[in-house]
């Protein structure tokens, strides 16, 4: 008697390839999707640090009627929004004195372009408030006069928009 061969279980070679080809193309469109999400949501950080600096710099001039930083200097600026100031925005503890802020725990890094990561902020009094990106470490464009800020950064979005002009 002939003895039967028995088969052993497993996947033919064909099957095999079509598995492949459909993980294949599952990552080609999966890929793309997900490197586009990552940088949406640094713009939407931006967005949000724009928000929070430009609000914080409102609830200033409401309670000082005036902008902050009128010394154009950065440490004024730094403590002013962060620390409890006076009507007149001089920084200290006194109770009953120095009764507005803080409006902001620090300055936040701008997360995208060109300049990621930096916090500081560079003055700019012309009435002007738009750089070329190119101080590496400053990372916020502040016009003291009209009160207006925007990130350093002449990068563009996924949609072509200069960081600049958020």
């Amino acid at each position: 008697m002939e003895s039967m061969k028995v088969r052993k279980p497993g996947f033919s070679l064909i099957e095999l390839v079509i598995v492949v080809v459909i993980i294949a193309v599952i990552a080609a469109v999966a890929i793309p999707r997900v490197s586009r999400g990552s940088s949406g949501v640094s713009e939407t950080a931006l967005r949000a640090n724009l928000k929070a600096l430009r609000t914080a710099i409102d609830m200033y001039r409401a309670e000082h009627d005036n902008y902050p930083a009128q010394d154009k200097k950065m440490k004024t600026f730094l403590n002013q929004m962060t620390k409890k100031t006076n009507y007149a925005g001089k920084k200290g503890n006194v109770a009953g004195e120095h009764i507005f802020g803080p409006y902001l725990r620090n300055i936040p890094p701008v997360p995208v372009g060109n300049n990621t990561g930096a916090t500081k902020i560079k003055f700019n009094h012309d009435g002007d408030v738009f750089t070329d990106g190119k101080d590496s470490d400053i990372g916020w464009v502040y016009n003291r006069d009209i009160g207006v800020i925007y990130a350093n950064s002449d990068s563009l979005d996924d949609v072509g928009v200069a960081f600049n002009t958020y």
